[in-house]
Formats: C-alpha cells, sequence, structure tokens
C-alpha cells in the first residue's frame, strides 16, 4: 500500500529517464526538411501533388511543390520522403494513461512508483503507435504531462483533467466494501495518488474542481451517471445533480475551460446540459432526442467504438464485463445517430486496466469503417479532435494549430508508408507502417532509408 505517495513520483520518474535518448535533443533552432511526399493535410479527403516541407524549430514553416534552397550549414535534417504520405500526428480524445495498461487489482493496492513508472513505459508507446496528443480523463497524469513538456521522459502532449470528481458511491469512487461508511476528514486511496475525488454537494464540486484547476488541469471530469469499471453503481444510475454539475461549469468557466461528463444515459446527459457542460465523454445509450438536443446546444460528442469484440481487461461472466457489453449493444446506434444529427464528434479510445486492449490501441481506429469513410476517420483523429482539444481555450498548455499539416502549424507529423485515405488499415500496424514519427519538430522513430 501507499504510505507517502507525493515522495516516490520523482524517483520514480528518475528511474526510467532512459526514455531519453529517444527525444533526440536537438538545438532550438534545428531544421528539418522533408522533400518528396503527398499530403494529408487534416481537411482533404485527397493527398497533395508530391509537396516538400520545412519545419524549423517545433513549426511547419514552409510548404512548396517546388523544391527551395535550404540553408545547409548548421544541424538542417534533410529527409527524403520518396513519395510517401505525411499526415498530422493523431489525437486520441479519450484517454486514461496512467491506467491503461495496468489490472485494476494492481492500480488499487500498488506502489505509486511502480505506477509511475509503468505509465511513462506506456507514454512513450503511445506516441510510437502515432499519437502525438492526448486529452486524459482522469487519474494522476499532471506529474507525467510536466515531465514530458521537460524533456525528462518521452510521450505525448497531454490535456489532463487530473483527478476525476464523483459522487460517494458513483462512477469514481474504488473503495472496497470494509472502507465505508466514509471516516470524517479521511481520504479515500483513490483520491490520495490524485485520481479521483469524492464530492457530495454544490460547494463540495466546486472546491475540488477548483483544486483542479490550481494544478494544472486543462479540463474538468466529472462522473455524471454509472458506469462499467467502478463496482456500486448499475449503468441507468444518474449521478449528481443540475447544481452540482453546475458548481464544475461554473468554476471551469471562471478559469476559461470547460467541463465534460462521463454519462450513458438519458437522463444523466439531458442533466448535463441543462447544466452547461460542453462535452459528452460515452453516451451509448441515448436516444433519437436527447442527440437531437446535443445537436441543438453545440454539445461535442466524445464518443469511443466499443464493440463487443473489443478486448477487456474484465473476465467474462464478471458484473463490469456483463455491464461492459451493455454498453457496447448501444455503440452502432449511437454513432448512426451522431451522424444523422451532424453532432460534433471526437474519437477516442478510453483503454483501462488491460496491457492487451494497448497494445491493439490502433485497432480502434480500423473499427471506425463501420459507421465512416477513411476520410471521416482520419479527419476525426486529427483536425476535428485538435478542434476539441482547443476549447480548454485559456487553460490550453500547447497554443498553435494542431491536427494539420499547414504553415505555421506545430510540428507534429507522421510519414505513413502508403495512402491512409484508400487504406485506412495500414494505420492499424504502426510498428510496420509509420516510417517517421516528429512531435513538436523533434523526430523519435525515423526508419526510411
Amino acid at each position: 500500500m501507499i504510505i507517502d505517495s507525493c515522495t516516490k513520483i520523482l524517483p520514480a520518474l528518475l528511474l526510467i529517464i532512459g526514455y531519453c535518448e529517444l527525444a533526440m535533443a536537438q538545438p532550438p533552432n534545428r531544421a528539418t526538411y522533408i522533400q518528396n511526399v503527398r499530403i494529408y493535410d487534416g481537411f482533404e479527403d485527397k493527398l497533395s501533388s508530391p509537396s516538400n516541407i520545412l519545419v524549423r524549430g517545433n513549426v511547419i514553416e514552409r510548404i512548396s511543390v517546388d523544391p527551395f534552397p535550404i540553408d545547409r550549414r548548421g544541424d538542417t535534417i534533410i529527409i527524403d520522403g520518396r513519395g510517401k504520405t505525411v499526415m498530422p500526428g493523431m489525437i486520441d480524445a479519450h484517454t486514461h494513461i496512467m491506467f491503461a495498461t495496468l489490472p485494476i487489482q494492481l492500480l488499487l493496492s500498488e506502489d505509486i512508483g511502480y505506477v509511475y513508472a509503468v505509465a511513462t513505459k506506456t507514454a512513450n508507446e503511445m506516441l510510437l503507435h502515432g499519437f502525438t496528443s492526448i486529452r486524459d480523463l482522469g487519474g494522476p497524469a499532471l506529474g507525467l504531462k510536466k515531465a514530458i513538456d521537460q524533456g525528462v521522459v518521452v510521450g505525448p502532449r497531454i490535456w489532463p483533467c487530473g483527478a476525476m470528481i464523483s459522487q460517494s458511491g458513483g462512477h469514481g469512487d474504488f473503495r472496497f466494501r470494509f472502507e465505508f461508511p466514509a471516516r470524517f476528514g479521511e481520504l479515500t486511496f483513490t483520491e490520495r495518488v490524485g485520481a479521483a475525488a469524492i464530492a457530495d454537494s454544490p460547494d463540495a464540486v466546486r472546491a475540488r474542481a477548483r483544486e483542479q484547476l490550481a494544478l494544472g488541469a486543462t479540463q474538468i471530469k466529472l462522473m455524471a451517471g454509472g458506469g462499467v469499471s467502478s463496482n456500486y453503481d448499475p449503468l441507468d444510475v444518474t449521478q449528481y445533480t443540475v447544481a452540482e454539475l453546475r458548481a464544475a461549469v461554473e468554476a471551469a468557466e471562471n478559469w476559461g475551460t470547460y467541463v465534460t461528463v462521463h454519462a450513458y444515459t438519458t437522463k444523466a446527459v439531458r442533466q448535463a446540459i441543462e447544466a452547461g457542460v460542453k462535452c459528452i465523454d460515452h453516451g451509448q445509450l441515448l436516444d433519437d432526442e436527447t442527440v437531437k438536443l446535443m445537436a441543438e446546444h453545440g454539445i461535442w460528442w466524445s464518443l469511443q467504438p466499443f464493440v463487443a469484440e473489443r478486448s477487456s481487461g474484465f473476465a467474462e461472466g464478471t458484473p463490469n464485463r456483463i455491464k461492459q457489453l451493455e454498453v457496447a449493444t448501444g455503440t452502432d446506434l449511437s454513432y448512426r445517430l451522431a451522424k444523422k444529427y451532424n453532432v460534433r464528434t471526437a474519437w477516442g479510445t478510453d483503454i483501462l486496466f488491460s496491457p492487451e486492449s494497448f497494445r491493439n490501441h490502433n485497432a480502434n481506429i480500423l473499427s471506425m469503417s463501420r459507421w465512416y469513410t477513411n476520410a471521416e476517420i482520419l479527419r476525426m483523429i486529427t483536425s476535428d479532435n485538435a478542434e476539441l482539444l482547443a476549447m480548454s481555450d485559456r487553460r490550453n498548455p500547447y497554443p498553435g494549430k494542431l491536427g494539420v499539416i499547414a504553415e505555421g502549424a506545430l510540428a507534429d507529423l507522421l510519414i505513413v508508408n502508403g495512402n491512409p485515405l484508400e487504406e485506412i488499415e495500414i494505420l492499424g500496424d504502426p510498428a510496420q507502417n509509420l516510417l517517421l514519427i516528429m512531435k513538436d519538430g523533434k523526430i523519435h522513430k525515423n526508419s526510411l532509408p
């Protein structure tokens, strides 16, 4: 069990400092000239003519179909793209980087130093999957984000919400049964490590939201309904009142950002909309009228391709697995309703407690072919998701254009072995088909000749 989590976080990060070599330290004014590539820019449904890209520092400085003179002095790197495809770095809009690859039993009992060490490895692998940005919706990822930003370890850009805010007995309450009832003034295990925050009144919700914002959260996450991985709440349970939800919304708006909620059902989502929530995560059990209401209010719908055959961290026949399969039954209708009403739809994976699921991370892209064209999928995992990240507004830690290949945009890009507009399947095998991975102008992988 954890005795003093805070004092163990830094040593854990320093233990895996070996990953720093992947950052390939380069001078601040470094330049990379990528020639002879065809560009998927994040919007169009076709590739460009053969083009050349100049990256200087962490920004795409110039794009041209004609070769242009390059200052070959100093540290300019010249890469021959050999006619391959350049596309923006991909974005996963719903992750739990701290919890993705460890079973829940370990997370509830292991030393926090071990958890951080595993999460750092996961972050590096996430980047090598081609994901240069993620929105993390619950967990103590604030320290990991800082370490990545400072170059201590390697991983994607992180938009963290910090601790997810939950009512007692709600989706973010992972106490064991013997820990009920709560002892006055005593924090739960998940509260002590910064994974969750239990709050049971508007004032308590407001305080917990303000705390996460003070610690560096880019958006606030509340549990507005029942969930799969929690043990006490059936999926149909509505959590929090409108007043409690509104308290978090007001706190977030005062900091120039927004609230997203975990919710599956019509009642939970309608309460969230009434309270001013800007994004719904999940929503696989919604009805037609509620989705129409989301469209009318301009609410973002962060959906995940939960399907029955997706690998799971829960054993067959367990209550959690049964709830997971119930959610999966609503996925097809959810995507069809999102398209019917043209709801602003984001893509995410929500991988939890399963190293197998994480190894198959990119398979979640391919499963979208049931509902979307290749062009629609690519737009969703790049420029569309980037729009959702930008909704953090004044709390956005990475100002600049993301999810696009354009002059002036941040230099997060991939060189792909093939044309994903024609064969989306190639993104399912990043080790083989992602030939170059660049984040913030730094090359993290280059297997081009």
